[in-house]
């Protein structure tokens, strides 16, 4: 069977189940997303007051935002296949209910303990939501409207991450910090309703028995890999735990690339790479959401602790970027229809790497919104450009019986390519950062060692310890802020670096026509 011919006759297409119903569908897919993308930014701008209310440690605060990253991207294959056998409806209504409960378990914790662990449950729930609502798109639409469709996925993915710390900014104002999680039930319930209504149930009728083997190496080996990034980004790359962790990473991803071309019941089917359609969007989508992810990470830093910014301004100075790339994305299939895929995806990545340089050179402890602005506007139109056909890409690529683990895939990459993103660029960040604060704190009598270290660790640390001090404060503040600075140029310049490789891999390699992956097992 091959199912590279998508042009059917109307009327078959018209008798596919939930084709009546698609763009109503539609809705509450696009709020199933919005509620897990929102929660992947909303947590930032809540973490010192979770700080206050739970005496939670810097390292807690970590684990608070990390376990539900490391559960989520570690199952994300696993439950992208599992939606394909058990139907992809059924596994986002499952994801929703796991998703509700644990932000309910989240919102009434009363230890760190607690919260880390219902954060990981989160995860779980995040884990099947997301690449069922890709999938059923695929399965869903037909050909002529998927990549307006999937446009509209991209949109609101973009969207969600967005809004996500100022929705947490206006949320604080009034409120403490649990209801960042109790906002998620009532969203939860409206998706959960509409879903069962208007969502068609689509599955692979022939899948294969379930491949525990493939499904044990890809946790175990996600784990590992997802773990050893986060270590990283806290321990340094060269740390022995982080160095063993990566060991264990590779083995086991190994095992698992062995198994999934031996096995003829692959979660992975392997000849999904051999497809530059699939393999160039993947990485398009990893790059660009490593230079996303770390953009995010610096920039929020830098609106409040170097320009002074207070975090619901730092919520609403990034919406231009939000608005640009709603504008784009939702254009963004006429813009392929005109330059083509690779023309259009590699052109994106060029804008961003620009946007990047741009920062690099203009970007210091004075700089004033309006030149903040123009970077902005660069990213968000090359970000726009990029990720809806990149999307397409990957999702036209594979048999759309496959559309859930098509979808992991997709998903997958934007997972390790922001945890990669925050931990390498950050690592660069505070390397000079230590650099450039380290003659400082050798020099101030006054400071003691934990104190010296704070100040080490974190601008926001030196901000702290300088409030302590009558003699000495505005000197590590303007020295931390330079610090803080100086690192993120050096961060700028790498990541703008990997846009610039980025663009040229797909003007080289990535096709414009998306031949469909034969559908063989």
């Amino acid at each position: 069977m091959n199912s590279n011919t998508d042009v059917v006759r109307p009327a078959v297409i018209e008798s596919r189940p939930g084709y009546a119903t698609r763009w109503t569908a539609m809705l509450f897919i696009g709020i199933s997303l919005m509620v897990i993308t929102i929660d992947n930014t909303i947590l930032n701008v809540a973490l010192p007051s979770i700080s206050r209310s739970l005496s939670a440690s810097a390292s807690e605060l970590e684990w608070i935002v990390d376990s539900y990253v490391l559960v989520f991207a570690s199952l994300l294959l696993t439950m992208g296949a599992l939606g394909d056998k058990i139907g992809r409806k059924r596994s986002l209504q499952m994801g929703l209910i796991v998703f509700g409960l644990a932000s309910l378990g989240s919102a009434f914790s009363t230890t760190t303990t607690s919260l880390i662990l219902t954060r990981a449950f989160m995860g779980i729930g995040g884990a099947l939501i997301m690449p069922a609502t890709l999938s059923i798109i695929n399965a869903t639409f037909p050909p002529e409207e998927r990549a307006r469709a999937i446009a509209i996925w991209a949109t609101i993915f973009g969207l969600g991450a967005g809004i996500g710390p100022l929705t947490g900014g206006v949320l604080l104002r009034f409120f403490s910090w649990q209801s960042i999680f109790l906002v998620n039930i009532p969203v939860v319930i409206v998706a959960l309703i509409g879903g069962r209504s208007f969502i068609a149930e689509s599955k692979d009728d022939h899948a294969p028995a379930f491949d525990l083997p493939g499904v044990l190496l890809s946790i175990t080996g996600l784990f590992a890999l997802v773990f050893g990034i986060i270590s990283a980004g806290e321990s340094g790359w060269t740390a022995p735990q982080v160095l063993s962790t990566f060991a264990a990473a590779l083995v086991l991803l190994t095992i698992f690339v062995i198994w999934e071309r031996r096995t003829p019941n692959a979660m992975l089917p392997l000849r999904f790479f051999a497809n530059p359609a699939f393999t160039l969007a993947n990485t398009a989508l990893i790059l660009m959401t490593f230079s996303l992810f770390g953009l995010l990470f610096m920039l929020t830093q830098y609106f409040q602790s170097v320009l002074g910014y207070e975090p619901l301004l730092a919520g609403i100075v990034q919406l231009p970027v939000v608005v640009i790339f709603m504008i784009v994305t939702t254009q963004s299939a006429k813009i392929v229809a005109r330059l083509g895929t690779k023309r259009t995806v590699a052109g994106g990545a060029l804008l961003v790497g620009i946007a990047l340089l741009y920062y690099h050179f203009t970007l210091d402890a004075n700089t004033t919104y309006p030149i903040i602005l123009i970077g902005q506007i660069i990213f968000a139109i090359g970000f726009g450009m990029t990720t809806s056909p990149a999307t397409s890409s990957v999702m036209q690529s594979v048999p759309v019986r496959k559309s859930g683990i098509g979808s992991a895939m997709n998903d997958m990459t934007r997972q390790v390519g922001g945890a990669l993103g925050v931990a390498v660029l950050g690592s660069i960040l505070n390397g000079v950062y230590r650099e450039n604060l380290m003659p400082v704190v050798q020099t101030l009598p006054q400071l003691t060692e934990p104190m010296r270290e704070t100040i080490l660790r974190s601008i926001q640390g030196a901000h702290l310890v300088a409030s302590q001090l009558a003699d000495g404060a505005q000197r590590i503040i303007d020295t931390s802020q330079l610090g803080f600075v100086a690192g993120m140029q050096q961060a700028l310049l790498l990541a703008a670096l990997v846009m610039l490789v980025s663009a040229v891999l797909n003007f080289l390699w990535l096709p414009d026509v998306v031949t469909r992956t034969t559908d063989v097992d």
